[in-house]
């Protein structure tokens, strides 16, 4: 009894040390059941799609470019994605500005001297190059395709910080193309959200409603709603699909 008793208090203290190990691991963040994939191919920076034009660009100009795009989307959502603090988009940001300095500040040093010499020396060079940080910021901007975006800047940053110093560039090649395609509205590959159905907003100035807060005919092809009641469900199907049960394909023998 006692060698029982005390494999069982040693399986008991050896689950209590796991639970604690779980619970100090932080959680990945992940917003999908099945995230889309956004890979796509390597990139130098001067690929259509990768940000402002970069005209008459050297290789290493367009190598800052591609970097500093890489820092302001992620400087973008560390802004945007705090709705979700799991995502860590804001630690991450902040850790890799500081961790890859040194190569960043390279990259902007780079940019500006691109503009002072296309655009010409003191303040035309200097305002070129506040405009491209300003587009350059805006094109990270989303809504519709927020959450494929922050998840994938979530990933980005926590791998860019995993990186030895002075290799943001190489990964930057690898992967710009992917944060770049997360700006494009995906959704739950689980789930076809794509696929529900939409439907018109009704007008909601004074004039489209009644006293008793009912949608006047005359306000569009719509019947009355009534805003304080919600809309009744539709009548169920004469005969309903059994979700426990597939529906048999066309041709298909059915069973007796």
């Amino acid at each position: 009894m006692a060698s029982y008793r005390s494999r069982a208090q040693r399986g008991a203290l050896a689950g209590l040390l796991a639970s604690w190990t779980l619970a100090a691991a932080p959680a990945e963040a992940q917003l999908f059941w099945n995230p889309p994939d956004f890979r796509g191919a390597p990139v130098n920076g001067g690929e259509e799609g990768m940000g402002q034009p970069m005209p008459g660009a050297t290789p290493a100009e367009l190598s800052a470019h591609l970097l500093w795009n890489l820092r302001a989307g992620l400087n973008v959502a560390a802004l945007q994605c705090q709705f979700s603090p799991t995502l860590g988009t804001v630690r991450n940001y902040n850790d890799l500005i500081a961790h890859h300095a040194k190569e960043l500040a390279g990259a902007y040093a780079t940019l500006g001297k691109y503009f002072l010499r296309t655009k010409g020396k003191g303040k035309p060079g200097q305002l070129a190059l506040d405009q491209y940080n300003t587009k350059t910021y805006n094109g990270f901007s989303t809504l519709r395709a927020q959450l494929g975006f922050c998840q994938t800047a979530s990933q980005i940053g926590r791998e860019a910080l995993t990186l030895p110093k002075g290799q943001l560039l190489t990964y930057a090649k690898a992967h710009m193309r992917e944060f770049r395609n997360s700006l494009v509205p995906a959704y739950e590959r689980v789930f076809n959200m794509a696929a529900w159905p939409t439907y018109p907003t009704p007008r909601l100035d004074d004039a489209c409603w009644t006293k008793a807060d009912l949608l006047k005919y005359s306000c569009g092809n719509w019947r009355a709603v009534s805003l304080a009641q919600p809309t009744p469900a539709p009548a169920p199907a004469a005969n309903p699909v059994s979700l426990a049960q597939p529906t048999p394909a066309a041709g298909a023998p059915r069973g007796s």
